[in-house]
């Protein structure tokens, strides 16, 4: 098999180190890995496959002879990085918000809308690791029963927010624990033993830029503009596995038992759902696992053709690494 050129931009951050984790797990055939990233952490060694590999500062003329190359710095670095990265002659997989909504690039969940990967120009969108889990679920019911609305709210946990934030998880929670002392960086208040509505920054509508992100993505990606979808986003103090409290109204009945078996078919999907033996998925279990896990399927009694649901993921993985890998092997099936 042929061997790929391919660069991680952002690699010594969560995202990134989950990204060359999930290469060598999923033996993807990586011919050269160049781990980029900002000049402090120039020099730092990453193991691979059981070598140290050196971190290269991010430069404009960093992505010569690369073919694939996988981006989680932030927005304001894919826009100016992830041009050159094509000029030079590669294919860009792009985890920020940066281009998600620009009509000419693909915002990608494998499992559900593949076939958008054809029109690319050389710019793919991973979508926002909240997005990916619920489009997993509901694309194969919107497939089968046109979803109408959608109501979410999140649970998402601070790697969301970054290394630093899990830091800040951690500290916090023993200073209060040793009732000692709360310091906050990252967030504007304290996230231990606490919930904060706020992800993103607050915009001129009332939502946050989070909410917004999961309004706009889910109808790209499900191909559905015609979707009603409206989130509430809100930290929490977990580590890592987001989790999401979902209601849809669909056009026509779904009983909970045809949802169980249309997803209990869908790749990357496993249902637990036995309330009678406390069966449902959470986020410690979800933690470390490449599947999406859905339960608590039940009608939703105050509208037509109505369904709840709670759906479970590692954000770092399906919600980010691993879709931008997927997204890799189904360029390179081509």
């Amino acid at each position: 098999m042929k061997g790929y050129n391919v660069a991680v931009v952002g690699a010594t951050g969560a995202v990134g180190t989950k990204m060359i984790e999930t290469l060598e797990a999923r033996k993807f055939p990586v011919a050269q890995l160049r781990a980029l990233a900002s000049e402090r952490s120039k020099g730092k060694a990453l193991r691979v496959r059981g070598d140290l590999l050196a971190v290269e500062e991010l430069k404009a003329d960093s992505f010569k002879g690369i073919e694939i190359a996988l981006f989680s710095a932030g927005a304001k670095i894919s826009r100016k990085f992830a041009p050159l990265a094509v000029k030079a002659g590669a294919i860009v997989v792009d985890n920020s918000s940066a281009f998600r909504m620009e009509k000419d690039v693909p915002l990608i969940v494998p499992e559900v809308n593949r076939y958008a990967l054809k029109d690319h120009r050389g710019i793919i969108a991973n979508p926002n690791c909240s997005t990916i889990q619920m489009v997993l679920v509901l694309g194969p019911l919107h497939q089968r029963a046109k979803i109408k609305r959608v109501v979410v709210t999140t649970y998402q946990s601070v790697s969301g927010t970054g290394l630093l934030a899990m830091v800040e998880l951690r500290e916090q929670s023993l200073a209060t624990l040793e009732d000692r002392e709360i310091k906050k960086k990252v967030y504007p208040y304290e996230i231990a033993f606490n919930l904060l509505p706020h992800i993103g920054e607050f915009l001129s509508n009332g939502y946050t830029q989070e909410e917004m992100k999961m309004i706009n993505e889910t109808r790209k990606i499900l191909g559905d503009e015609g979707i009603n979808v409206t989130a509430t986003t809100v930290r929490v103090p977990i580590f890592i596995g987001h989790s999401e409290a979902v209601n849809i109204e669909l056009e026509e009945e779904l009983t909970p038992k045809e949802a169980r078996e249309i997803l209990g078919e869908a790749p990357g999907v496993i249902v637990m759902d036995d309330p009678d033996r406390n069966l449902y998925p959470y986020p410690r279990m979800a933690a470390g696992k490449d599947e999406v896990f859905v339960g608590r399927i039940r009608k939703d009694s105050t509208v037509p053709h109505g369904l709840d649901l709670f759906i479970v993921a590692d954000n770092l993985r399906k919600g980010a690494a691993l879709n931008a890998i997927q997204i890799a092997e189904e360029l390179i099936k081509e």
